[in-house]
C-alpha cells in the first residue's frame, strides 16, 4: 500500500505557497524592538537622584539651624538664655520663661528646676552661646578686624 496521494498534496501545496510568496507583494515584518529593561543604570541614576534630593534636605536644616532664620522673638514665650554640658548626657539650661531665668538640670528622660532667678538684661553678643570661652560669630569678626588692621599696617610701612 503505497500512499503517494498525501505526499503528492504536500509537495503540490508547498510549491503553491513558494510561487504564491515569489508573486505576492511583501510586507516588510516589523522589527522586534529591544526590550527596555530597567537595570544597573537606571537603579543607580534613580538612587543617586533620591540621595541628592534627600542631602538637599538636610542641607536646608542644617542652613536653618546654623544661621538662625527663624525670626528671633517671634512670639515664643519661652527662650533658652545658655546651656553648659555638666556629664556625657546631662546640661544645665538657663532659660527665660516671663520676667524670671529658671536653671534647669537636664538629664535622660528627666528635668529639674535647680533655681530660680530674676531676668537681667544683657546684650546679644553677651547672650549668645559660647565655644571655648569666644563666642561663635563674634570671635570670628573680631579676628578678621584684627587680621585687616594688621595687614593695614604692614602696607602702609611698605
Amino acid at each position: 500500500m503505497n500512499r503517494p496521494a498525501p505526499r503528492l498534496a504536500a509537495s503540490l501545496l508547498a510549491g503553491i505557497s513558494f510561487a504564491a510568496g515569489a508573486v505576492l507583494p511583501t510586507v516588510p515584518a516589523a522589527a522586534a524592538e529591544p526590550v527596555r529593561s530597567f537595570g544597573a543604570t537606571g537603579l543607580l541614576q534613580a538612587g543617586l537622584g533620591l540621595a541628592l534630593v534627600v542631602a538637599l534636605i538636610f542641607l536646608c536644616a542644617w542652613a536653618v539651624r546654623r544661621f538662625g532664620l527663624q525670626q528671633p522673638g517671634s512670639g515664643r514665650l519661652l527662650k533658652v538664655v545658655a546651656s553648659a554640658m555638666v556629664g556625657q548626657r546631662e546640661r544645665v539650661v538657663v532659660v527665660e520663661i516671663g520676667g524670671s531665668w529658671l536653671v534647669l538640670g537636664v538629664a535622660a528622660g528627666q528635668v529639674r528646676a535647680l533655681h530660680t532667678l530674676p531676668a537681667e538684661n544683657r546684650s546679644e553678643a553677651v547672650a549668645a552661646p559660647t565655644m571655648n570661652g569666644s563666642t561663635g560669630a563674634g570671635a570670628f569678626s573680631q579676628k578678621l578686624l584684627e587680621s585687616v588692621s594688621k595687614l593695614n599696617k604692614l602696607r602702609k610701612r611698605d
